[in-house]
């Protein structure tokens, strides 16, 4: 009875500190999670291991194909693109439900002070992370679960490789400044009460987050610009 009680919090464990070896670069995107190595570092069964890394598939911070290891979910600049087209529509989805239901917007508005404070400040790190937060917050507001497991799903690791990118190309806080106010309008128009209005308007800045995306982080987008100067 104790090991069936103790297992699934050991598999969690492991995962939560898979996740941060993740979030804070130590596997970095498209790198090999071996199996073994990890068992070793963290002292505990292969077995274990493995299932923690299959949590983390489920939650898509990792990939596995048939016969080979796992590896840390990589984007590729298409990738991105066809996510912000998904993201566009729940999160404006998500705007609307939570308009149409008067939701409680403190937890959003939260992040996004907790956004213009680490921008302020150039804390790449947790403008990165509040800015997941003011995210999630806003899916949450929707009430509805399936749109809220969906959208974490899709957000947790794409704002994980978000991180791993601005970190890994040594952009600046300061690039995020014109999206910040957009994210203030999303606020003031979900809580106007128009449901199609907040739909529209949050659909609108998600196109205009990805294209801040090619812009500041994606090396894809860097290289054909230069090569066009």
């Amino acid at each position: 009875m104790t090991t069936a009680v103790q297992e699934p919090l050991v598999k969690e464990r492991l995962a939560g500190q898979l996740k941060d070896a993740i979030m804070h670069g130590r596997l970095r995107p498209g790198q090999r999670v071996i199996e073994g190595a990890w068992a070793r570092e963290f002292g505990v069964a292969q077995a274990s291991v493995r299932e923690a890394i299959n949590l983390l598939i489920a939650e898509g911070f990792l990939v596995k194909h048939a016969g080979r290891s796992a590896r840390v979910t990589q984007y590729s600049a298409e990738d991105v693109a066809r996510i912000y087209e998904v993201r566009g529509a729940l999160e404006g989805l998500a705007a609307q439900l939570a308009s149409s239901r008067n939701a409680d917007l403190l937890t959003v508005e939260s992040a996004l002070n907790r956004m213009e404070a680490a921008q302020q400040r150039g804390d790449v790190k947790d403008l990165v992370e509040s800015d997941l937060a003011f995210h999630i917050a806003l899916a949450e507001a929707s009430g509805n679960p399936v749109l809220i497991e969906t959208l974490s799903r899709l957000l947790y690791p794409l704002f994980g490789f978000v991180l791993l990118q601005m970190l890994a190309t040594k952009e600046l806080a300061e690039k995020w400044a014109p999206d910040l106010p957009r994210h203030r309008q999303m606020i003031d128009l979900i809580r106007k009460g128009s449901p199609a209005i907040a739909k529209q308007f949050v659909e609108h800045c998600v196109s205009q987050f990805v294209a801040s995306a090619h812009v500041v982080w994606m090396p894809e987008a860097k290289a054909c610009k230069k090569k066009e100067r």
